[in-house]
């Protein structure tokens, strides 16, 4: 039994005692650990450190609950790194619903083409909101974002097939809305 752990060489019931020397050697083990699970969620350098340096946070408030007889301390690190990844991600997820859109739609576009580009992303923004709210959610994650089908089950715990049928139907009432508000029938009357 080779893979078990010594009392002795485990850092978390150091860490919940207060041990400064416990808190040191935490980071310094598990602290690549934490920053490849930040970054795997397609965190900004800035954002993963500040993730980071919540989920450190969070594991000095539960150190105490740490149960060798349940699992190994990178077990418990791992999955409480995840959720709180997680939690962030869908708050941060809320937030974005709409900024990408409302930004455009500001006036940030200018020169050749300008305003037909304004008048697009106007229409898109709109077509988003009439899209139901998982919907919305999971083509903001996908498309905005930039996340792969794999990051959105992982962040989202919804499983692989529920993502990519929500995506395709949302893509396609999307195309479907944005086709219909740019029709002849709704007030773009062709100007030849």
């Amino acid at each position: 039994m080779g893979d078990q752990v010594t009392d002795e060489s485990m850092i978390l019931p150091r860490v919940a005692r207060g041990d400064p020397d416990g808190v040191r050697e935490c980071i310094q083990r598990y602290g690549g650990l934490v920053w490849y699970l930040a970054r795997r969620y397609n965190l900004s350098a800035h954002d993963a450190e500040d993730a980071v340096q919540e989920i450190f946070i969070e594991l000095w408030k539960n150190a105490g609950r740490f149960d060798p007889a349940k699992g190994s301390e990178k077990l418990f690190i791992a999955t409480l790194a995840r959720r709180r990844l997680i939690d962030r991600y869908r708050t941060d997820a809320r937030r974005l619903d709409t900024e990408h859109f409302d930004e455009q739609r500001a006036g940030g576009l200018s020169g050749n083409g300008g305003m037909e580009q304004a008048v697009e992303v106007e229409r898109v923004a709109q077509a988003m909101q009439a899209l139901n709210p998982h919907q919305r959610r999971l083509i903001e994650m996908n498309i905005v974002r930039g996340l792969t089908h794999s990051e959105i089950v992982e962040a989202t715990d919804l499983p692989l097939g529920t993502v990519k049928s929500h995506l395709r139907r949302g893509l396609l009432r999307l195309r479907s809305l944005i086709e219909e508000d740019a029709s002849p029938d709704n007030g773009e009357q062709d100007k030849t």
